[in-house]
């Protein structure tokens, strides 16, 4: 199945295969197409995807790329938004338009700081309580995808 994607979801170098598949899920909702940027944290493979009772995997738009790089280039003139717990700017504060990208790093580290100072003016925050550091990298994912869909729609 193929399908325009609405959105480009980027996980780079993801380290948790339940985050992934949860955030396939969630892309395939979005009609959203999932960018995995290497090296991941598990292997991708048809046993896996059954273990992780991900069924509708095959109707999702998705691809690997070995890295930042390549992801870029596969991409040349997209609008790439940037998320970070260490961002200032409310991901509720920008326009979003369809085929954006948005980018969420690692569970563990976040996105490179060579990345992250590259694009610092792309980057966005979900504004969170005091007391928790960071959402679960798949709900950032699914906050910040529905949002921009909603504006998508509006428009």
């Amino acid at each position: 199945m193929t399908y325009q994607p609405t959105l480009h979801i980027v996980l780079h170098q993801p380290e948790i295969p339940q985050n992934t598949g949860a955030i396939g899920r969630t892309c395939l909702a979005l009609q959203a197409k999932l960018w995995l940027v290497k090296p991941l944290g598990f292997e991708i493979t048809e046993k896996s995807l059954r273990r992780a009772g991900l069924d509708y995997w095959q109707h999702l738009l998705w691809q690997t790329v070995e890295n930042w790089e390549e992801l870029q280039s596969s991409l040349p003139d997209a609008n790439f938004w940037l998320f970070s717990r260490f961002a200032t700017r409310d991901y509720l504060s920008v326009d979003y338009h369809p085929e954006d990208v948005l980018v969420f790093g690692r569970e563990t580290k976040g996105l490179p700081k060579s990345i992250v100072d590259r694009f610092r003016d792309r980057l966005l925050r979900i504004e969170t309580h005091e007391k928790v550091r960071s959402l679960n990298l798949s709900s950032a994912v699914a906050v910040s995808g529905f949002e921009a869909l909603r504006q998508i729609k509006a428009s």
